[in-house]
């Protein structure tokens, strides 16, 4: 029974967006009077965009990538955001307007629709073409990473799809109907925007004003004229990225105490860096009684010390694996100061100076315990 719940997994994850891609890899490839035609095609198209954005937002919950700018110090093989903070805003403005000129693309009739209409939704659909490529090259920097390049790939597959059925559809209509537009400009626009063929290109110079009517709109609301090239470049860890943030620090997930010293600076009080196993880690009180505490049982009983040390090994990795959050290592540091109490009780009582041993330790000249 688990086995067969693994191959479904693997299948739902892993074979669903492959076959959905190839998919929409065979259906742009073929010829446009063909397109829309086949319900398994509209069936693929709505499972691309449900289950891509879903399966997005589930990979990067997953992975090492962390919320947070270049600035923010990370621990072990955490990544910043790929996308600065102060800009994501202009960069969801911009997807949602993409992804609402698609809608229209796919609802409008073509017959009654201007060209001007179509060659500004096509223009709509570049924008989010140049959104998808730059996110692919941003993220594309490990292998683990290749899966969150999947539906933007598919998107943009769908986007030229759509543009070439669009193209198709214009060049059998004729648009010789009076005046549509009283402005003689817009009218005139319309009319050299009669050739199908040429929507391409046409569309390629609307986006600049759509890019800058978009620009304009988001300084209404606080988002900076050039937060659309700096959403990419004000990032660290990525191929655009032109920041260099803090060297990560080492916090071993397998260590109670190691994982706690992460949490809030205000609970935790975290007092210097320490070295362990050749990693920088987190160092604060809490973390020196109890590795002191075990040095000093491994040098007086031996034996119980390998009891411990199973016992912990057995039950505290589970655990610690759990302490995803500076909430949840906050938590295991409160819970464990009943501990820390009675380490400082037995050390006091056995040791001829236990703060010098409390004090030395992960200082890099001995070999940490915990």
């Amino acid at each position: 029974m688990t086995s067969i719940l693994q191959l479904l997994l693997v299948f739902f994850f892993l074979g669903m967006p492959l076959i959905l891609t190839g998919l929409n890899g065979y259906y742009l490839m073929r010829s446009p009077e063909k397109l829309y035609k086949s319900k398994l095609e509209v069936v693929s198209e709505v499972l691309t965009f449900l289950l891509g954005v879903t399966f997005s937002l589930f990979y990067m919950g997953l992975s090492d990538i962390y919320f947070a700018d270049w600035d923010a110090q990370l621990y072990n093989n955490q990544k910043h955001t790929p996308i600065w903070t102060e800009g994501l805003g202009t960069i969801v403005f911009f997807a949602v307007i993409s992804l609402l000129t698609y809608i229209m693309l796919r609802a409008i009739n073509y017959k009654k629709a201007s060209p001007l209409i179509l060659v500004s939704t096509i223009a709509g659909q570049y924008v989010g073409m140049l959104l998808c490529l730059l996110w692919i090259i941003q993220i594309t920097v490990t292998i683990e990473m290749l899966p969150l390049v999947l539906f933007p790939l598919n998107y943009i597959l769908l986007s030229v799809k759509m543009i070439r059925y669009l193209i198709f559809k214009g060049n059998k209509c004729i648009y010789n109907e009076e005046e549509r537009y009283q402005n003689r400009f817009l009218q005139n626009l319309n009319v050299r925007l009669q050739n199908a063929n040429r929507w391409p290109f046409y569309a390629f110079v609307f986006t600049v004003p759509l890019l800058m009517a978009g620009i304009i709109i988001l300084l209404l609301f606080g988002q900076r004229p050039d937060a659309i090239i700096k959403a990419w470049t004000e990032t660290s860890d990525w191929r655009i990225s032109l920041k260099e943030g803090p060297q990560n620090i080492y916090m071993d997930e397998h260590y109670l105490c190691t994982v706690a010293a992460g949490g809030h600076e205000q609970v935790v009080k975290p007092l210097r860096l320490g070295v362990r196993h050749g990693h920088k880690v987190i160092v604060n009180r809490q973390l020196c009684v109890a590795n002191a505490f075990e040095e000093l049982i491994q040098e007086r009983l031996p034996k119980t010390h390998r009891v411990i040390r199973r016992f912990y090994d057995t039950y505290g990795f589970p655990i610690a694996k759990g302490i995803k959050s500076k909430v949840m290592a906050d938590i295991v540091y409160i819970l464990m100061k009943p501990l820390e109490w009675f380490f400082l009780f037995v050390l006091y009582l056995f040791d001829n100076k236990p703060e010098n041993r409390i004090a030395v330790q992960y200082m890099g000249k001995r070999k940490p315990l915990a």
